[in-house]
């Protein structure tokens, strides 16, 4: 009897030295969040190329649907050999910001004349690649959806978040790197 208890003792002393395992946190990724946002966007976007859409069927222009989903017209087009901006090429332009209701956001002159290497500074995605579509000398209307502008933050300014932009834009100096 003497023998099973201390056999019952050094067994409980041995099963009790274990450290506490620790514990996982506990999570549960439901996916709503994700869910109610993916719907907000669709509809969002859905809401955006309509007006845009009413704005390109009224506008009687020969309006160009890019790849990267942005539209575009010419107020001036070059017809010349000249070279589409590249990675690298240093550029000059400048633009003004309209919404899609044609109000002034940003006039030429408050942005005044903008220096740009391609590719390598910031700038919005939509002006980015139309920046590449031009030429020297040509004037060119973007129409950008919000997503591919400022996007939900704005520009912390005078863009508000989820704003569509329409962008008159002059290519004024193209220099090849």
């Amino acid at each position: 009897m003497k023998q099973a208890k201390f056999y019952l003792l050094i067994l409980f002393v041995f099963s009790s030295c274990n450290p506490p395992l620790p514990r996982g946190p506990v999570s549960y990724n439901s996916g709503k969040f994700i869910d109610a946002s993916v719907k907000r966007n669709k509809q969002l976007n859905k809401f955006e190329y309509k007006k845009i859409k009413a704005i390109v069927e009224k506008s009687g222009e020969a309006i160009l649907n890019s790849s990267f989903g942005f539209w575009y017209y010419y107020n001036k087009k070059q017809e010349s050999n000249k070279n589409h901006p590249k990675f690298g090429d240093q550029i000059q332009y400048k633009y003004n910001v309209r919404t899609l209701e044609n109000k002034l956001i940003y006039s030429e002159e408050e942005l005044s004349i903008q220096n740009y290497f391609i590719d390598q500074q910031e700038l919005f995605s939509g002006l980015r690649q139309g920046l590449k579509l031009m030429k020297q000398g040509e004037v060119v209307t973007f129409i950008f959806p919000s997503q591919i502008a400022y996007g939900y933050y704005g520009d912390n300014n005078k863009i508000g978040r989820n704003q569509p932009l329409i962008c008159k834009v002059t290519l004024i100096k193209h220099q090849i790197n």
